[in-house]
């Protein structure tokens, strides 16, 4: 294989950032040739799909991949029901599905998973330099928070220093902050510590070997 081309179909906009998680686990467990990444983006779309199996139709007609990722935040609920959701919605279009899908299931929502690299949120908050310590929480319980993504916007306004006007447009850029965060973040290992970056790992090494890449 010259290439692994993979899409990644999300709940919403700012779990773009899982790109950079997912290429990641895929080096790690060996796959050597080039990777292309692409978000299922139906933002511009003058009709949206009606429901799940639409949408994952959608994705692969519009960007047609070697491996598909399914992601939905678990919120409240148990990751369980979440891929069983998402498995329902692919055995309803079994026959359009012919490329491998893994379901990747957060708890709570993406941004638990970037709460662990002070430096990256500086970087990302363009002010790298700055001494005021940041109140990142402990990884193992990062998941266990009700609200992931104000939290780590909260970080993200404190390491800017910003006030009044600058703070005002930082914060209509935090959903491009948050995916710079990814960005900047060279080793995602720590996230071993959580049950649900462990299946996803799993499932991808799994899947990997199954395919022979």
């Amino acid at each position: 294989m010259k290439e692994l081309r993979y899409t990644l179909l999300s709940d919403g906009s700012s779990d773009k950032a899982l790109l950079p998680i997912l290429t990641w686990l895929l080096r790690l467990h060996g796959v050597e040739c080039a990777i292309q990444s692409q978000w299922a983006d139906f933002r511009r779309l003058p009709k949206q799909p009606l429901n799940h199996s639409e949408r994952i139709e959608l994705s692969l007609n519009l960007y047609p991949c070697d491996l598909l990722f399914i992601h939905r935040d678990a919120e409240k609920e148990p990751r369980e029901k979440r891929v069983s959701e998402i498995q329902k919605s692919v055995e309803g279009i079994r026959e359009s599905v012919s490329v491998p899908v893994i379901c990747v299931v957060p708890v709570r929502m993406t941004e638990a998973w970037l709460l662990f690299d002070e430096a990256a949120i500086r970087k990302a908050a363009e002010n790298p330099r700055r001494q005021q310590p940041l109140n990142l929480p402990n990884l193992s319980k990062c998941e266990e928070l009700p609200d992931p993504k104000q939290y780590l916007c909260q970080l993200l306004r404190q390491a800017s220093g910003f006030t009044g006007r600058r703070l005002k447009k930082f914060r209509a850029r935090e959903r491009e902050k948050i995916q710079r965060i990814a960005e900047l973040i060279d080793d995602f290992s720590a996230l071993r510590s959580l049950s649900a970056f462990k299946i996803l790992e799993a499932d991808i090494k799994q899947m990997l070997k199954r395919q022979s890449w």
